[in-house]
């Protein structure tokens, strides 16, 4: 097996999987100004991958050179359709495969799937396996998962971890917890003996607010984690995988420029394939800490194409 995980740097650091966030546009952004160590595309349902919306679908695998090294995070609740999925990831050249087993949208876990998985483990053992024959030994498998469903529950994790993961990222919270309450780092030396005793190989990453890259590498010092992963801390700083970030001291043009590579590079990217308010997601990153920034960004998310953004933030220029 190609195991890139073997070549990383440790801790080494992650962007997470977000949702209509981490797409191939928001991961160029994100490389330009500090690229993290590993990582991850959207969440991309198996199911929807292996049926008539296909074609749409796969638009949450596009990358490009710049995003490596990538790994395609997938979920969904069709064994098989992770078999053939896993196959198809390996000949498009990820070097892994990740399985969302942590998300908490309420849809998505009434569903049987994401969060809803710690629930029904011998699905969530089906789904591994399959994924695991599927990628045939070429690349590694990896899965997301949180420390329980409405408490910590470590046979969960026990169960996760006796299929020999290459990897395990684990949010230390419970799936009805969502991001509600801080994360339970406290429970980050407990989990990692767990690992430690029922799969010592596999690699470990916590995640659950962390802010900058200082901060990641003082948890996974203290913890002995492998990695840690970094997601709505890139809301605050795009620069936030960097020892040293300058977002503090940008100025307002500064971020003006840097949101407007974002817009350029979305409409190159997608033109009408996706819906213009996706943009609203990111505004608040880069419209803020300036005379004016509130007004600006309620003219922005109402603006209805990517020709009225650019002359907005043009206009706002000093």
């Amino acid at each position: 097996m190609k195991n890139y995980l073997d070549t990383l740097p440790k801790p080494f650091l992650v962007l997470a999987p977000l949702d209509d966030v981490t797409d191939t546009v928001f991961r160029r952004v994100i490389a330009s100004c500090a690229s993290p160590d590993l990582f991850f595309t959207e969440f991309t349902n198996v199911d929807a991958l292996q049926s008539p919306g296909r074609q749409n679908t796969l638009k949450r695998l596009q990358y490009t050179g710049k995003e490596q090294p990538l790994i395609a995070q997938i979920w969904g609740k069709t064994p098989e359709n992770f078999y053939k999925t896993a196959q198809e990831l390996v000949e498009m050249g990820f070097v892994g495969i990740d399985i969302n087993m942590g998300c908490p949208d309420k849809a998505v876990v009434k569903n049987g799937c994401g969060g809803g998985l710690i629930e029904n483990r011998q699905l969530a053992s089906e789904i591994i396996q399959a994924t695991q024959e599927g990628a045939g030994g070429k690349i590694p498998i990896s899965v997301k998962t949180r420390i329980g469903f409405k408490e910590y529950d470590p046979d969960w994790l026990q169960h996760v971890l006796s299929h020999k993961l290459n990897m395990l990222s684990i949010h230390l919270r419970t799936v009805k917890e969502m991001s509600l309450v801080p994360a339970h780092w406290e429970l980050a030396d407990e989990v990692r003996n767990l690992r430690d005793k029922v799969s010592p190989t596999t690699s470990l990453v916590g995640n659950g607010d962390v802010m900058s890259r200082n901060q990641a590498e003082e948890l996974a010092e203290k913890h002995n984690y492998d990695g840690i992963m970094i997601g709505r801390g890139v809301f605050h700083d795009p620069f936030v995988f960097s020892a040293a970030s300058p977002w503090e001291t940008y100025s307002k043009n500064q971020k003006l420029d840097l949101y407007q590579r974002h817009i350029e590079l979305f409409a190159a990217t997608w033109g009408d394939a996706r819906k213009l308010h996706t943009l609203n997601k990111f505004c608040k990153i880069y419209i803020n800490g300036f005379a004016g920034a509130k007004e600006l960004r309620d003219k922005l998310m109402h603006a209805g194409s990517a020709k009225e953004l650019l002359e907005l933030i043009q206009t706002a220029r000093d």
